[in-house]
């Protein structure tokens, strides 16, 4: 069975920095179109950043210059590293495969001071 275990997620200060962790097992990240999504309550999911088999990344406006996406291929992980992260940053991060609807549980990502 596929499974996608994220983690990394805490509570951080304003300006502060995460490293989020999307662990893959019985499939190969670097073979499919990997992304990270985040959905605050009451709102829409929004697709946060994304990385394509050949490397080509994508990043939601609200996050550019800030967040980046990367992947391990040894590992079968990707990573979202988060800098100066704000408090409207605050909800939970789920990694996907997308065009196979395969989710991880979820890590909360909390940012308060």
């Amino acid at each position: 069975q596929v499974q996608l275990v994220e983690s990394g997620g805490g509570l951080v200060q304003p300006g502060g920095s995460l490293r989020l962790s999307c662990a893959a097992s019985r499939i190969i990240p670097r073979l499919y179109h990997m992304a990270w999504y985040r959905q605050a309550p009451g709102q829409q999911r929004e697709l946060v950043a994304s990385i394509t088999p050949t490397g080509i990344t994508n990043y939601a406006d609200s996050v550019k210059g800030r967040f980046s996406i990367s992947r391990d291929n040894v590992k079968n992980t990707v990573y979202l590293q988060m800098n100066s992260l704000k408090p409207g940053d605050t909800t939970v991060y789920s990694c996907k495969v997308n065009g196979k609807g395969i989710w991880g549980q979820g890590t909360q990502v909390t940012v308060s001071s």
